[in-house]
């Protein structure tokens, strides 16, 4: 049984801290919350571990993640499925150290999440709790296709295909129906099948979708989530609110794409970089993407919309799983750092169905907790300061 102390305790609720906080949790679950003093003197056989200044959260969620891209590595033709395994339990490991104990991964290469996820139960390696969508679901020739995902035409041939990902292993299943441009890839119909047949199995369903009209045929379809959503408007959000949808807006990533671009734009294209090649020609609509954040978001907030925190960096250049540069963009814009942290902490626990099993720390669940060094609840730059990661109660 082990008492964690220190300074501030965040519960994850986006609203509660707890001064002088502590959680008492004995192998995998939480026994107690709330002041450190108190539970020492309820718990006297307890082990202190006491992180002084720092600051005690839940482990956070990533909604938006791709473990096993390997498409912008240098060396492709060396990345056969032994090798694409090896890198995808390396990000693994990465998630962990930065203090994100649960992912949604939203598509990869078939079976590897399901056999990362059957290996970490196993104990053969360590990785966060996975949620997947196994491939993903595009129209031929559509976005993401020569990234792995399933081309796929038709209502029917997509009620089919959601029917195999499940026996495959998907816990949720994903279309992508945007890319760059204003065209919506998908038709209504088939967009409407895609979400009534996930749902009609008790699935629940993600769609990339970040310009318009498709945002709004993605609302009107019904999905659980939308992906990005780099230009929606304050009155989708309202009806995405009575629609009791989610949003993720994976902002960081396209302020990494401008920035990275106009880099690019300055020194000229090297056509032989895959991820030069590959973004270097859309600088337009990541700028003009940044700029939609920048005047929508905390608006989008404001009216209650549900909003997941989620990476979706898939670039050899950048940093990996930027998880708290998300949650600094979500300040900037204008929320406190335990508003911030909700995003990536109860709310996506709600929206995958796991508020019994983790996401806050609260008794009963289970004990994913992060230490940071430094107040988090003032500065969420000290996220960046990971002093120890639980998982399940156990250190990694």
């Amino acid at each position: 049984m082990i008492l964690l102390k220190a300074k501030k305790l965040i519960t994850g609720d986006g609203k509660t801290i707890i001064e002088d906080g502590g959680v008492v949790f004995d192998k995998d679950k939480i026994l107690a919350v709330g002041k450190a003093e108190k539970l020492s003197n309820e718990f006297s056989q307890v082990e202190v571990r006491d992180y002084g200044n720092g600051t005690i959260l839940p482990g956070l969620m990533d909604a938006h993640i791709h473990l096993g891209y390997y498409w912008t590595q240098p060396d492709l033709h060396r990345y056969n499925d032994f090798m694409i395994a090896y890198y995808a339990q390396k990000q693994a490991e990465t998630c962990l150290a930065k203090g994100v104990t649960t992912i949604r991964d939203c598509c990869g290469p078939q079976f590897l999440l399901e056999t990362l996820r059957l290996a970490a139960e196993k104990g053969f390696v360590k990785a966060p709790r996975i949620l997947h969508t196994d491939r993903g679901i595009c129209i031929t020739g559509g976005h993401g296709h020569e990234d792995g995902i399933e081309e796929v035409d038709g209502a029917e041939n997509i009620r089919h295909t959601i029917r195999r990902q499940k026996k495959d292993g998907a816990d949720w299943i994903k279309l992508l129906t945007t890319n760059r441009d204003d065209i919506c890839e998908f038709t209504q119909e088939e967009l409407d099948a895609g979400v009534e047949e996930a749902h009609r199995l008790g699935m629940k369903c993600v769609v990339h979708s970040g310009t318009q009209p498709g945002i709004q045929m993605c609302i009107d379809a019904g999905f659980d989530t939308i992906e990005h959503g780099n230009f929606l408007t304050v009155e989708q959000a309202k009806q995405m609110v009575k629609n009791q949808q989610s949003w993720t807006p994976t902002m960081f990533a396209y302020h990494f794409l401008a920035d990275y671009n106009k880099k690019v734009q300055e020194v000229g294209i090297d056509h032989s970089n895959q991820s030069t090649e590959t973004y270097s020609h859309h600088l337009d609509f990541f700028e003009s993407s940044v700029q939609a954040y920048s005047n929508n978001f905390k608006a989008i907030y404001d009216e209650g919309l549900t909003i997941l925190a989620g990476t979706d960096m898939v670039m050899l250049e950048a940093l990996s799983v930027p998880i708290v540069e998300e949650l600094e963009l979500m300040v900037r814009y204008g929320l406190t750092p335990v508003e911030a942290i909700q995003t990536a902490t109860q709310n996506p626990a709600r929206v995958f169905d796991l508020l019994d099993t983790t996401g806050e720390l609260k008794d009963g669940l289970q004990a994913d907790i992060l230490v940071v060094a430094g107040d988090a609840t003032a500065d969420i730059e000290a996220l960046r300061n990971v002093r120890q990661v639980y998982l399940a109660g156990s250190e990694v």
